[in-house]
């Protein structure tokens, strides 16, 4: 039940930004307007910003509850272990998609 207020907040920050970042990127027909610098770097900081949230909190959790399976039964640490990078990948998928962002050309 904890989840839901972190889950809310995270939709009401969505919703708010998910109209602005579109139409940073949105052209006409045969138009030669493209999305400003200004706007490119705000789309970049939103997708690496919540990248690394969600890649913060999966970190958390999932060492968490690695730290806690290894002190049970040390065979798993290689297992536990997986599952935390999985969970930091997610940062670097968000990197990724903000450098792809910032290498669209402006006009």
């Amino acid at each position: 039940m904890r989840k839901l207020p972190l889950i809310l907040l995270l939709a009401g920050i969505f919703m708010t930004v998910a109209p602005v970042v579109p139409a940073a990127f949105a052209q006409t027909a045969g138009s030669t307007v493209g999305p400003s610098a200004g706007d490119k770097f705000l789309a970049a900081g939103v997708a690496f910003g919540l990248a690394a949230f969600g890649a913060g909190y999966g970190v958390g959790q999932s060492g968490a509850a690695a730290i806690a399976a290894v002190t049970e039964k040390s065979e798993v640490r290689t297992t536990a272990l997986i599952f935390v990078v999985l969970a930091e990948a997610i940062a670097i998928y968000g990197f990724a998609i903000a450098i792809l962002i910032l290498g669209q050309p402006t006009v």
